[in-house]
């Protein structure tokens, strides 16, 4: 069955945020690919970027969350026009309590968390680095995933 993934663009700290999310979620990255670990041929970076994320992925549960961060000759990615939004379905109330405390600090709160009028446990906010976020609770629900 196919699956969805989400991929995000970063201004240069990708590393940054993937780390926070490593904080709120745990697991270990499955991949992490340096601008200075692809071949040169065609594609020049500079020094100051050759560091930075070409490629970073974090299994979360049956999905994997990936990003990179856009190298500078090609413009920078306005975070705050990113109008989608990463739903993370969760398995009680708690898990919904913890990640939407974590995730949301330092961000901007859209709907608190809290009992929805279809009948969830859900929320809705920007985190620090710019991101969109749901997460939701369906106490009704045998599937976690929505």
């Amino acid at each position: 069955m196919p699956q969805i993934n989400p991929y995000i663009n970063f201004n240069g700290n990708a590393e940054e945020a993937f780390e926070f999310y490593r904080s709120v979620f745990g697991g270990t990255f499955k991949r992490v690919i340096r601008f200075k670990d692809l071949p040169s041929a065609g594609f020049e970076v500079t020094a100051a970027e050759a560091d930075k994320i070409m490629h970073i992925a974090l299994p979360i549960g049956h999905n994997t969350l990936m990003a990179n961060d856009v190298p500078e000759f090609m413009g920078r990615v306005n975070e705050n026009e990113n109008r989608s939004k990463i739903a993370v379905s969760v398995e009680s109330r708690e898990e919904a309590d913890r990640i939407f405390n974590k995730l949301s600090e330092g961000g901007q709160v859209e709907m608190p968390i809290g009992d929805s009028l279809w009948n969830t446990y859900f929320a809705m906010f920007r985190d620090k680095y710019g991101i969109e976020w749901v997460v939701e609770y369906d106490p009704n629900s045998d599937n976690p995933e929505g």
